[in-house]
């Protein structure tokens, strides 16, 4: 990791199975409610970013194709166990960023574990998931997994709100085996988003609150993107 310009250490992107170093032109703090300190930092990333992390999962998207389901579904189960294991290490990073009761974080921690095992298969591809503040582990993998049974390699938006879940998501997939560009991350807002629409995503799925869906929708509409969301 590096530290942004005079503030908090900056988490990085995940592009093709490693840590993505880049200094972009803004910075968001990621503040702990509870305490109203900055924890880290992200970099807003825009249309560079996005091809990068796109162009990693398009070309890991045939051989995760090939490997059939039952080899998908065992990477699943891997990221499943390795995720018990680390439980209290995801709930104490929900809590922090949420102000959320390391009890409540537990459960998102739980259900998330859940989730990766479960089986509910959807569309393949390169998909683009954005996901909000509301539950930034547990909404991330109930948009995930049923893409990444099906064969889809995955770039992932979260809330720059609460971003460090996704990314030791990534880094512990990785650490688990997981084939390079099967799961990416880049940080940022609207033109994050945009960007991932314009590098030629299949889809674009939204997990999380039903207005600022709306308006991840509408920036899929612009480009011509397919466009799902996740309650």
């Amino acid at each position: 990791m590096e530290f942004a310009p005079e503030g908090p250490m900056a988490i990085p992107l995940w592009i093709n199975g490693r840590p993505y170093l880049t200094v972009g032109d803004s910075f968001f703090d990621v503040i702990n409610p509870a305490t109203g300190q900055a924890r880290h930092r992200v970099p807003m990333c825009g249309a560079d970013e996005a091809a990068q992390a796109v162009a990693a999962a398009r070309d890991a998207q045939g051989a995760w194709a090939d490997m059939g389901p039952s080899a998908r579904q065992l990477c699943l189960g891997r990221l499943a166990d390795a995720l018990e294991r680390y439980a209290g290490h995801f709930a104490k990073m929900l809590s922090q960023e949420s102000g959320r009761a390391e009890e409540m974080a537990s459960a998102e921690v739980t259900a998330a574990v859940a989730g990766l095992r479960a089986m509910s298969v959807g569309e393949t591809g390169v998909a683009a998931l954005v996901v909000d503040d509301s539950q930034p582990l547990a909404g991330l993998v109930a948009a995930a997994v049923p893409a990444l049974l099906a064969g889809a390699t995955l770039v992932v938006k979260p809330s720059p709100k609460a971003p460090s879940a996704a990314f030791a998501l990534c880094e512990l997939a990785t650490r688990n085996d997981w084939p390079a560009g099967v799961l990416n991350l880049v940080h940022g807002d609207g033109p994050a988003i945009e960007g991932l629409c314009a590098a030629g995503v299949d889809y674009l799925v939204f997990a999380g609150a039903e207005a600022l869906g709306a308006q991840v929708g509408e920036l899929a509409a612009q480009h011509g993107t397919a466009f799902a969301t996740v309650g």
